[in-house]
């Protein structure tokens, strides 16, 4: 991979991390966030054969939605279609 993502990607895992740290119970923010995220991953893999809608499952989409929980999985059905 190139090192502009690899540099991202420490960018999103920090801004993540600051955003958790804010809050009374940092390590449960994250913990709950990357839950639903890969929660949500899961769901719309199993899902697939019945709404045609296909995410990869690969390590850029366990990242995303790892790190950036429900939103990130939002953001990986939506960038398609904006493209």
């Amino acid at each position: 991979m190139p090192p502009a993502v690899w540099v991202a990607a420490g960018v999103c895992v920090l801004a993540v991390a600051r955003a958790a740290m804010a809050g009374p119970r940092p390590l449960r923010a994250l913990l709950s966030g990357a839950l639903c995220g890969l929660a949500a991953l899961a769901a719309v893999a199993l899902a697939a054969p019945l709404t045609g809608v296909v995410l990869p499952l690969n390590p850029f989409t366990g990242f995303v939605a790892g790190v950036l929980g429900l939103p990130g999985v939002v953001a990986l059905l939506v960038v398609p279609l904006l493209l």
